[in-house]
Parts: C-alpha cells; structure tokens; sequence
C-alpha cells in the first residue's frame, strides 16, 4: 500500500517524455491541407512520409475525399432505425453493445 504513490507518479516519466518530443513530430498532411488550407507544407508533409517528389496524385486524391465526404448526407438515429434496410444491422449492434456493459466484460 506505502507505494501507490509511486505507481501513480510512474505516468510523469511518459508524459515528459511525450511533451518534449511532441513539438518536433511532423504535422499529419491531412490535416494541413484540409484544416490549414496549406497546400505547400502539406505537399512537403507528403513528400517526407513518402519519400517521393511528385505527390500531386496524394494531394488531388486527398481533395476529392473531401468533396466527396462534404456531400455525404448524414441522418439522424430516428432516420436510421426508419430505414428498413439498416433497421436489424443498428438494433443487433445496439443490443450487442448493451450485453458487453451488462456483462461486466468491460469491468474485467
């Protein structure tokens, strides 16, 4: 019992470690050109996890996503559980989940 304090401490190490190290980690690309809207940094992000020069294929593929994902409509849990395609899908993966915590899976 004298040594839960210690145990608790041991997180500092990692965390330090985590802070110290963290600013000089790349930035994702992703994020850059999508977030950012920065389109050379995140080309030189690109470049750097690649190890390729020309990543205009990465970038454009990268921007077409995101169109894409802006399009996407999304609907609410009524709609869903309304739309009798994906009606059993969402009530087994509900009652599943429900089990797990009933379970007491989660506790062990």
């Amino acid at each position: 019992e004298s040594r839960w304090p210690y145990l608790f401490g041991a997180i500092i190490v990692p965390s330090l470690i985590q802070a110290v190290v963290l600013p000089f980690l790349p930035e994702s690309p992703r994020y850059l050109l999508l977030e950012k809207h920065n389109t050379s940094k995140a080309e030189k992000a690109f470049q750097t996890f690649l190890g390729k020069d020309d990543v205009s294929h990465e970038v454009e593929e990268v921007l077409a996503e995101s169109r894409v994902q802006r399009n996407t409509k999304l609907v609410s849990i009524l709609q869903l559980l309304r739309t009798r395609a994906v009606r059993w899908q969402v009530i087994t993966v509900v009652v599943t989940m429900g089990c797990y915590q009933l379970c007491g899976l989660n506790a062990v």
